[in-house]
């Protein structure tokens, strides 16, 4: 090879590497089988021999797919969204409830996450992605946030860069978006922000200055001076009382707290502050509580939960302590493949696990290694079996249920795709059933939205009537599953009435 053939493959590596998402996120690197079902969007079959229709769409109309997992891996259409308008769908994202069914939670971040085509309109792409950006940050994930605005382009606007800015505050990457600042002060109109940044880059004579002009022209609220006084002079301040807690922080104060050593405590903050926790500046138990707040809502991978839960021996007992404890005795047994010790540890650590909401996360985990035991003790067995209806292995467990109660039965043939064939136990199963009868009727208003081609729209709506019937309204439920169904969301329709039926005692 010659020199110049030689410079040419490396600058082709170095581009090519160029282009990899600046933040990695396991459970898109490595999409999870989980995801729903293929959207079935076969192309139209022609009638007759005539000529086609055909649709003529301006290119400069069209604007560029955005998401951070592939179409061909979600199954979505990247013009998932067309033909809606985009504040309508700006506020079904803000609004559809998530938060006590994993299989939605799935859908909701698959929808979120998925390579897609803002809806025609002024503003819509701009729309879309604040939209996006907010809802995932609200359910906690703030690494999808970052990931995405940097993808859109987080320094086109203020707008984009404040939410890029949080991000990188929660997920301890705000060096990047420091740098970004100093750059383009114009970005942020944050005297604070411009501060902290300054500091961060090392530059604590124009921090000083900035804060001085915050402090003579008076454009900061007291209490934002105050923390920042003791972040950029904390020697002046040594021996001095706390701070008084902020009521509502943002990411930057929370960040400011934690420089000057009052770090203020997650728990009762928006969940997206959760992922501070995460870093290694937190202790194990704040770690670990953290870990399972984003875990129940689908923002973090079971596997990072359970990588915590074993990292060390517990080092107290009570709370988090006896579910670490749990965990760890029930992975032991499963090592040992003994089924007299599987049999003993399962009912304690599925308790712990119930506690917490975390039923659904546990299946996933362990669900592999369960499907290889058969358990003695009957109640033990019918356990594993349910844990198992509640994984991906659903379908596989309904071929051998553990016994003939109208409920096993009535689960069992709902894995599979016909709960018509059992009797109903209660009412809420009888709604299940009805949505997966061949002539459930899809409401007028969704059906409509499917003939003009609005699916992201019809998917949303449908997710919303999914939480009204799981709330008691059965008539929704029904119709719910019927459009899940209809649009070929068909393993989402059974995994959220698995979930549903399964974990509707807690």
């Amino acid at each position: 090879m010659s020199t110049k053939q030689a410079l040419l493959a490396v600058f082709l590596a170095g581009s090519a590497h160029a282009q990899t998402p600046l933040s990695a996120i396991e459970w898109l690197a490595d999409p999870p089988e989980n995801l729903p079902g293929t959207v079935l969007l076969e192309p139209p079959v022609a009638q007759n021999g005539g000529l086609p229709e055909i649709e003529v769409t301006p290119l400069e109309a069209l604007s560029q797919p955005l998401g951070l997992v592939a179409s061909s891996v979600t199954g979505l259409p990247v013009d998932l969204w067309q033909g809606s308008d985009a504040n309508r769908l700006a506020e079904l994202i803000a609004k559809t409830p998530v938060r006590d069914n994993p299989a939605m939670q799935r859908l909701l971040f698959t929808l979120l996450l998925s390579e897609t085509r803002a809806p025609a309109g002024p503003d819509a792409q701009e729309i879309m992605l604040l939209a996006r950006l907010d809802r995932l940050m609200q359910l906690g994930a703030a690494d999808p946030v970052q990931s995405l605005v940097q993808l859109a382009g987080p320094t086109d606007t203020q707008d984009r860069f404040q939410r890029w800015f949080d991000a990188t505050l929660l997920t301890g990457d705000e060096d990047r978006s420091c740098t970004a600042l100093i750059a383009e002060p114009h970005l942020s109109k944050d005297y604070a922000a411009q501060v902290f940044c300054k500091a961060r880059r090392g530059d604590w004579a124009s921090a000083a200055l900035t804060l001085e002009a915050a402090h003579a022209l008076d454009i900061l609220p007291p209490e934002e001076l105050a923390v920042l006084d003791r972040f950029l002079s904390p020697e002046l301040y040594e021996g001095a009382a706390y701070l008084p807690q902020p009521e509502n922080p943002d990411p930057l104060s929370f960040r400011l707290f934690e420089a000057i050593g009052e770090r203020l405590p997650s728990a009762s903050l928006p969940r997206a502050f959760a992922n501070a926790d995460l870093r290694d500046v937190a202790g194990w138990k704040a770690q670990i509580e953290a870990a399972e707040r984003l875990t129940r809502i689908g923002a973090l991978t079971p596997n990072q939960l359970l990588g915590l839960y074993t990292e060390r021996s517990p080092a107290a007992s009570g709370a988090v302590w006896d579910r670490v404890a749990a965990i760890q005795r029930f992975e032991s047994a499963l090592d040992t493949r003994n089924a007299e010790a599987i049999g003993k540890t399962l009912p304690p650590v599925w308790q712990q696990m119930r506690s917490v909401g975390l039923e659904v996360p546990f299946a996933e985990l362990f669900a592999e290694r369960l499907s290889k035991v058969s358990l003695s003790v009957p109640a033990t067995e019918n356990l594993r079996w349910r844990i198992l209806m509640l994984s991906g292995l659903y379908e596989q467990a309904a071929q051998s249920a553990p016994d003939n109660s109208i409920d096993t039965l009535f689960l069992a043939a709902l894995a599979q795709g016909d709960p018509g064939r059992a009797v109903s136990p209660s009412p809420l199963a009888d709604a299940v059933s009805q949505g997966f009868a061949w002539a459930a009727p899809v409401p007028n208003d969704i059906d409509a939205l499917l003939n003009n081609g609005q699916l992201g729209e019809a998917i949303l709506e449908a997710m919303q009537l999914f939480a009204h019937g799981a709330r008691g309204n059965l008539v929704d439920l029904t119709a719910a599953i019927a459009t899940f169904r209809r649009v070929g969301l068909e393993d989402t329709a059974r995994r959220a009435a698995l979930s549903l039926l399964i974990l509707q005692e807690r």
